[in-house]
């Protein structure tokens, strides 16, 4: 037969209660009494029936992590998602703590789902692990005050929501100050998304890179429908390019192909310089130049800051920057003279 509270209490010398606040443990009972029941546990080899001790202390012991609605080959395939979960997987484990996942293919389904989560009390805060200038999920926690912590700059509530972040500003200027460091002054900068927060961010660090240089800037080159892709040569000749700053690897590789399908040679005609240094930075020759944004770190971070409003240990809004690094590779060389 199974090991009850009663059995431990009984062996013990104490209440059930007794036992149950050990359990939790709760500041009203002393550490010789604790010590003593916990040993009693010990030898009896009983184990606590975790959801009957969340259901009381009204908690669930889970954390939900939301991702931006997979709408895209794009999103659907990007490790960033995958290593970013894992890495909040693994520091939740530190706590004792399990991990749900939050999906859909649109913002109004997310956000079904996310309250689904929080009115049935499947867990006790969230992640986002995206910031986007149309996300409603982000306003419906604010405005209800449910714990949660963001992975990327707010559009709203700075000085009040915890956000962990790389300075994206900096990664965009210093990733154009690299081209430019190699003899480069026509740069194009080339996304597939101008509504998430990074994208704006790395945009105006390209811009403040070439500014500073007194170079020409460009507007940014957004490839998100068919059409896009049709006067993407126009775009390159026309602007003289001979650099692109792309938003992430995956579609910097995208990109790539795209170069070379109208005829450019990568880099001996183009150079390329992206962000996450993910495993797809090496999957394919020539290697892709990529700046490493430290995904676990963030991941890491955002759990931990998470577990601090779940217990009330933060008060006001903090911003956790975590660094960045260079990776040189194959797809930057020095402009020809």
């Amino acid at each position: 037969m199974a090991i009850t509270v009663k059995d431990v209490a009984k062996k013990a010398g104490v209440a059930t209660s007794t036992v149950s606040r050990v359990i939790n443990d709760h500041p009203s009972i002393s550490e010789t009494t604790k010590k003593k029941v916990r040993k009693v546990m010990d030898d009896l080899g009983y184990v606590p029936n975790m959801t009957a001790r969340n259901l009381g202390k009204r908690t669930s012991n889970a954390v939900g992590v939301i991702l931006p609605p997979l709408d895209s080959k794009e999103r659907l395939g990007n490790p960033f998602y995958l290593e970013i979960m894992e890495a909040i997987n693994d520091e939740a484990r530190l706590y004792d703590m399990t991990t749900a996942i939050a999906t859909a293919k649109s913002f109004e389904l997310l956000l079904e789902n996310v309250k689904r989560m929080h009115l049935q009390k499947q867990v006790d805060g969230f992640i986002l692990v995206y910031s986007d200038s149309a996300d409603p999920v982000i306003e419906y926690l604010y405005e209800n005050q449910i714990p949660f912590t963001l992975i990327g700059q707010p559009y709203q509530h700075e000085n009040n929501i915890v956000y962990v972040d790389n300075d994206n500003q900096l990664l965009g200027k210093q990733a154009t100050e690299f081209l430019i460091q190699n003899g480069h002054q026509n740069i194009l900068f080339v996304t597939n998304t101008t509504h998430e927060s990074l994208y704006f961010e790395r945009y105006f660090g390209y811009q403040k890179a070439l500014m500073l240089n007194q170079f020409p800037t460009f507007p940014s080159v957004v490839l998100e429908k068919p059409e896009d892709y049709l006067t993407f040569n126009d775009t390159l000749a026309k602007t003289n390019a001979t650099a692109l700053v792309v938003i992430d690897d995956i579609f910097a590789l995208r990109t790539m192909q795209l170069a070379e399908m109208y005829g450019y040679s990568i880099p001996d005609d183009l150079s390329v310089v992206s962000f996450n240094n993910s495993i797809f930075s090496t999957l394919t020759h020539p290697y892709l130049t990529s700046i490493d944004i430290d995904i676990s770190e963030l991941g890491r971070m955002a759990m931990q800051k998470l577990r601090e409003i779940i217990h009330d240990e933060l008060s006001s809004g903090v911003r956790m920057v975590i660094p960045h690094k260079l990776i040189k590779r194959e797809t930057v060389i020095p402009l020809a003279e």
